[in-house]
């Protein structure tokens, strides 16, 4: 690849990663948020859990049907960026549906629906856009894009956690009357300022792709795929069932921490007033995945993809197996900021592999079908966490620290499913194709 060719596809990367930083906002307010926002509806886990499995449920269905779509489209401006340029408008608008049916008092039942609105919007273009990545960047270099964009996407989180604790604390000094954070947000009329950032960043970002990204042009003889075949590649093959499975029991274990992460410093600490500290300590966790994304980026092509997965892996799974055992806002820190470095790892590990896969089958003109079905793996996990892991709280007595056991347990199944894949680490079968570094034009 020439020098002029790596310039341009950098300033593509970045594009991409933009993007990328400004879904993980709209990601991040749901996290930071939604669980504290709920509770001013109701207490039940159960009944909390399940409206934010939402999530998981729409994010099961709509990225296959978008990924699919996509593979499809025949546009002048592409096939993968309209579909991200007006999911991410009509994200923007529901990201302002929440805040308002919130802050005007609307019944629980509408301010589920503005959840699911922007679930449904944001799983609208995360298909197209986790394709276009492998799109434009041979198999073989795309493990330091992937630790770019991931270090991005988990930077967009970080940022928007670290803005609600700062307004968070803010709030609490104006209005010191108030019992907890979220309180305070919502009496001094400050809650609104996370909701405009989100929306800000994803219009920036969606118009900004939109406009100077190209990307590869349409085929004069499309491939053929039935959607028998394509069944048959993900349930038949060991390598693509062996890591959406372990897709789905990682992600499992990271969202029962995630959704529930509020409640389990209820039961470590005994207070409800943790807004401020889960969402600092959410922050902490984003500043090691950030650190994790870095190092696994780097090595998926040095030392073996199979090998930087599950040393990823193992440092992901080692705070679970003491996560029943934690008993102060440190310890919990401390387990959760080491889960980070592994996570982070993990993510940029990730993304690669199924275009690498498909490059293997000279298959990648289909990598929206794919990579939808991979966020799918991403999303089914919310859901069960969300009805399961509220459900295992309530037999559990109320007490959120009995997700860390249960979590470990899938993490251990996931590790040996990746190391038992065949062709992750084989060398590639036909030349490298420059016509995709070709298609994107100069920033």
């Amino acid at each position: 690849m020439t020098p002029n060719k790596r310039g341009k596809i950098r300033g593509v990367i970045l594009l991409i990663a933009l993007v990328g930083f400004s879904m993980s906002t709209g990601w991040a307010i749901n996290k930071a948020l939604s669980f504290k926002l709920l509770e001013t509806y109701t207490k039940s886990p159960i009944i909390i859990g399940s409206i934010l499995a939402l999530q998981g449920v729409i994010g099961v269905i709509v990225p296959m049907f978008m990924g699919y779509y996509s593979d499809k489209i025949r546009s002048d401006r592409g096939r993968r960026k309209v579909i991200i340029l007006w999911g991410g408008i009509a994200s923007t608008l529901a990201v302002s549906f929440i805040y308002l049916s919130f802050v005007y008092k609307a019944p629980l039942f509408i301010f589920a629906t503005a959840l699911a609105v922007f679930y449904f919007f944001m799983y609208f273009f995360v298909a197209p856009y986790r394709a276009l990545m492998p799109d434009l960047v041979p198999s073989g270099e795309r493990g330091k894009p992937s630790g770019l964009i991931t270090f991005f996407e988990w930077g967009g989180n970080l940022f928007l956690f670290t803005l609600v604790v700062g307004i968070s604390l803010m709030a609490s000094k104006a209005i010191p009357s108030a019992s907890n954070g979220i309180e305070a947000l919502i009496e001094s009329n400050y809650l609104w300022i996370p909701f405009a950032v989100v929306g800000v960043f994803l219009l920036i970002s969606v118009i900004s792709l939109y406009l100077k990204v190209k990307e590869p042009p349409y085929p004069k003889k499309r491939p053929k795929e039935s959607v028998g075949e394509y069944l048959r590649y993900i349930l038949g093959d060991y390598d693509f069932l062996s890591f959406y499975s372990a897709q789905i029991l990682w992600w499992l274990s990271f969202e029962f921490i995630a959704i529930f992460l509020m409640g389990i410093l209820e039961s470590i600490l005994h207070t409800n007033n943790v807004l401020t500290l889960g969402v600092a300590i959410m922050a902490i966790f984003n500043v090691t995945v950030l650190v994790g994304a870095l190092i696994g980026g780097r090595i998926y092509d040095r030392i073996g993809r199979r090998k930087s997965i599950i040393i990823g892996g193992f440092i992901f799974l080692a705070p679970f197996l003491w996560g029943w055992f934690l008993s102060s806002s440190v310890g919990v820190t401390t387990a959760i900021s080491i889960a980070g470095i592994g996570w982070g790892m993990l993510m940029a590990t990730s993304w690669p592999v199924i275009g690498d896969l498909l490059h293997h089958y000279e298959k990648e003109f289909f990598n929206g079908r794919y990579y939808g079905f991979f966020e799918a793996t991403k999303s089914l996990p919310v859901a069960i966490a969300g009805f399961g892991g509220g459900a295992i709280v309530a037999a559990a007595g109320d007490n959120y620290k009995i997700l860390f056991p249960v979590g470990a347990i899938f993490v251990a199944v996931a590790i040996p499913l990746i190391w038992r894949m065949k062709h992750l680490d084989r060398k590639r079968i036909k030349p490298e194709i420059e016509g995709a570094i070709e298609a994107t034009e100069e920033l």
